[in-house]
């Protein structure tokens, strides 16, 4: 099941898109993996979801999470 809080970073023919998770269309496209995941992250932290960077070889290289943790949660 797809969380659209989360956005994802991810190769694309002209470069690197940021792509809402479930949306078939990306939400943006950058000449730039740095790009692209600044802007990633940005989405994310706006909506307290998840930020992925995926590599060019499909893995998750990084991965962010935002927004309020539960106070009854130590550490």
């Amino acid at each position: 099941m797809a969380n659209d809080k989360n956005y994802w970073t991810v190769k694309h023919p002209d470069g690197w898109a940021v792509k809402r998770e479930g949306a078939e269309r990306a939400t943006s496209v950058h000449s730039t993996q740095a790009e692209a995941w600044k802007e990633t992250k940005e989405r994310a932290k706006k909506t307290e979801g998840e930020a992925f960077l995926q590599g060019e070889d499909g893995q998750i290289r990084e991965r962010n999470t935002y927004g309020h943790d539960p106070s009854d949660i130590p550490g």
